[in-house]
């Protein structure tokens, strides 16, 4: 595999599962140096693993992405580490609960904004000196194919996920001329433990059952995988997506055809 992150430095956050641990793998299999962000209690130690088996370096930082002091800590750690960043991966993301608006509890919706949109904008707002330090870089958010459409379950969860789009078409515009780029991907729904937590909250008769009904929604016929993604989020963070800013990348096996 190309060495397209040779000495450089990339942020993971939500790295302990899923998307964001596939991703952790990808950078450091092409040569970053990843630090690998996610709430105290996760799996961090696999991610390091993971990147160590993969031939580069890694360290873990536990942190809330809801807190400013947090955010700022895991730029600094990496800074401190690795001499800089090069790339963001704002990735860590919660679901919420599956329910209509108007049943939809107050400090719940508020949970999965803070998490969503605040953490979004943090990670932004804290990592664009560190990249402006190296000449330019690279952020990527993620959203989802409900932040480009809605679902009458998931209210929280599309409204921060539309959000996150939003903001990465504003920090594209903002920092272009500084060689930042800021990109947002739309996955459809990915076979991670998030999904699990979403088939559960439909209430069906088995797993499987919740399984298929998401699935008929999806052209390809199946879920997405981590790997999938993280194989976008790379080539979005990569020079070879240098003319590539404020745009907005579905995966999502045709759900949503632009």
């Amino acid at each position: 595999m190309a060495k397209r992150f040779e000495n450089k430095v990339v942020i993971v956050t939500g790295a302990a599962g899923g998307i964001g641990l596939a991703s952790v793998e990808r950078f450091a299999s092409e040569g970053a140096r990843v630090v690998a962000v996610d709430l105290p209690g996760t799996a961090l130690d696999v991610a390091v693993d993971a990147a160590k088996a993969a031939g580069s370096e890694a360290i873990a930082v536990e942190a809330d992405v809801t807190i400013p002091e947090d955010v700022q800590g895991y730029v600094d750690k990496a800074s401190e580490r690795f001499g800089g960043v090069d790339s963001l991966f704002n990735n860590a993301g919660i679901e919420g609960l599956v329910c209509p608006l108007d049943e939809y509890p107050l400090d719940q919706f508020e949970k999965v904004m803070a998490v969503n949109v605040t953490g979004v904008f943090l990670g932004m707002k804290a990592v664009v000196p560190a990249l402006r330090a190296r000449g330019g870089g690279a952020i990527v958010n993620t959203a989802s194919v409900a932040g480009l459409s809605g679902n009458s379950m998931i209210p929280a969860y599309v409204a921060s996920k539309h959000a996150v789009v939003g903001l990465s078409r504003s920090g594209g515009q903002t920092y272009a001329a500084e060689g930042i780029r800021v990109n947002a991907i739309c996955p459809s729904p990915i076979d991670t433990r998030m999904m699990r937590s979403l088939e559960a909250g439909l209430e069906l008769d088995s797993a499987e059952s919740a399984k298929a009904m998401m699935t008929a929604s999806i052209p390809a016929g199946r879920y997405g995988s981590p790997a999938e993604v993280a194989a976008l989020v790379a080539f979005l963070c990569s020079d070879e997506a240098a003319f590539i800013n404020g745009s907005v990348y579905t995966i999502d096996g045709a759900m949503t055809p632009n």
